[in-house]
């Protein structure tokens, strides 16, 4: 299954989940798309629940079915919470650290500037958008690449780092300085009904 491209608005909606990270998705409509939308009475079945929460936190992260499937394999092997590991395993991908850290105002955007060779880990070029990170390493932006404008503008109207980031501004570098705790992490996300979805 290839990685959805098409308008993230209409999937925000259905989902009910903003994709951007920006809101504004849902303050217009916030219910699905088609003329049905606002006033739907179908209600969804267990099955219909467990899918819709795979499928929010998978386009959230923006992955094909395939890398999302793999990963939570991964995070089933580890100590502790099979969801809330397979959470922070998605949080440390590089794609999404290069966003949390300002550098690009969406996930998409994030993974297009990692796949075109601008962003380096612990002074290597890495242009692997699925790398994952690991506490102390850090993420910077090849020299030639800091005075893109996509990335000023991005850096411009960030105001938020979370706290398992450090953000040198100047430097244009950040530190992933220690795993997120899941109260970190996005909380529209029901993370047990995709550990059931998986496991029927």
């Amino acid at each position: 299954m290839s990685r959805y491209t098409g308008p993230s608005w209409k999937i925000s909606r259905r989902l009910g989940i903003s994709l951007s990270g920006t809101g504004k998705e849902l303050q217009k409509r916030p219910y699905g798309p088609g003329q049905h939308g606002p006033n739907s009475r179908k209600k969804n079945t267990e099955y219909g629940t467990q899918l819709q929460e795979k499928q929010k936190l998978r386009y959230l992260y923006g992955m094909t079915e395939r890398q999302f499937h793999r990963v939570f394999e991964i995070a089933g092997k580890r100590e502790g919470k099979h969801g809330e590991n397979f959470m922070i395993l998605l949080e440390s991908r590089l794609d999404n650290l290069v966003y949390r850290l300002g550098l690009a105002r969406t996930r998409r955007q994030a993974r297009q500037i990692v796949n075109h060779g601008h962003v380096t880990v612990d002074g290597g070029r890495v242009d692997i958008p699925s790398y994952r990170v690991v506490p102390g390493q850090k993420i910077s932006l090849r020299e030639k690449s800091q005075n893109m404008d996509i990335i000023k503008e991005a850096v411009e109207v960030n105001d938020f780092v979370p706290a398992y980031l450090e953000f040198d501004a100047d430097k244009m570098e950040g530190t992933f300085t220690r795993l997120p705790e899941r109260s970190e992490l996005p909380a529209e996300i029901n993370e047990p009904l995709i550990v059931e979805w998986y496991s029927r």
